[in-house]
């Protein structure tokens, strides 16, 4: 009876132990994923809401009698810069350019790029070529210089700023298309939809796009904190948002002519900079482990 009830306790450990392992793996997957998104989340809701519910200053316009007063002081929590704006008004409109500018650009390079490179994959042969050697041609420029020239050549503004980041995330988003495309067009279901005599349009919404959406998708998270990086470095050279409107990238030029008087200037945006694109990298890491299923 002894050895009956030992055998017993014996196989059951194993049980237990491997429940309380998947038990913690789940909590650990929920902590990895539900901490950036959580993050990205506030953000926006901080940003794009922000303004209209909290208590900010305006993000323009200070007073040089205010100018460089430290964080703590009355009704600046973060403190003021050089011509006396309130910084935490002006990260949080900064960051509403930022990610205005982000989401803009990868909303319509995914559209654009998406449609050039599944069109392409679904055509193939002369289309193909002449499509993919089009965007080779792009893409042989470094990204950053040709994002720069073009905004050089545009001028500074808002809506010049997302045209030239989206001529830099086009062919890089046709490139992860066609090839999801291609992918799609060796399954079964494509075939058997071409013999049934499913008109092409019809395959390319109702088969082809479902079928690259994740990739997409993933790639799209991945690419908001390179357009954010992008975005801030246009503005840090003078590129991108133009002056007195804020950006991080812009914040951070002017805090660095300050820098030995004034760190903090530098450092507010540079963190806010620094941890929003890890939360969107983050997200998309596990965005992409969720859909291969790791």
């Amino acid at each position: 009876m002894a050895v009956i009830e030992t055998s017993a306790v014996t196989k059951a450990t194993p049980i237990r132990a491997v429940g309380r392992s998947i038990r913690v793996d789940r909590l650990r997957r929920r902590i990895v994923v539900g901490v950036p998104l959580g993050f990205v989340l506030l953000l926006l809701a901080v940003c794009f809401l922000g303004p209209f519910v909290l208590p900010l200053q305006p993000p323009v316009g200070g007073s040089v009698l205010d100018s460089s007063l430290p964080p703590g002081s009355p009704g600046h929590p973060l403190g003021t810069d050089v011509n006396g704006n309130d910084v935490l008004s002006r990260l949080v409109y900064g960051g509403r350019a930022s990610l205005t500018v982000a989401i803009a650009t990868n909303v319509i390079g995914l559209a654009i790029g998406g449609c050039i490179g599944t069109v392409s994959a679904y055509c193939g042969g002369r289309t193909d070529t002449i499509i993919m050697r089009g965007l080779d041609v792009l893409i042989a420029f470094p990204s950053l210089v040709l994002t720069i020239a073009i905004a050089q050549t545009l001028g500074p503004s808002l809506p010049n700023t997302i045209l030239a980041l989206t001529v830099f995330s086009v062919p890089a988003v046709a490139r992860i298309a066609r090839s999801a495309t291609l992918r799609v067009l060796s399954m079964p279901y494509i075939q058997a939809a071409e013999l049934s005599g499913t008109p092409g349009w019809r395959i390319l919404l109702r088969h082809i796009a479902p079928g690259i959406a994740p990739q997409l998708l993933n790639f799209v998270m991945l690419g908001m904190g390179i357009m954010i990086v992008t975005e801030g470095a246009l503005s840090f050279l003078g590129l991108g948002i133009p002056a007195p409107q804020p950006s991080w990238g812009n914040m951070i030029f002017e805090g660095q002519q300050s820098l030995s008087a004034t760190p903090l200037l530098v450092l507010w945006p540079s963190l806010a900079l620094l941890v929003t694109v890890l939360a969107f990298n983050l997200l998309g890491d596990n965005v992409r482990d969720e859909m291969s299923g790791r």
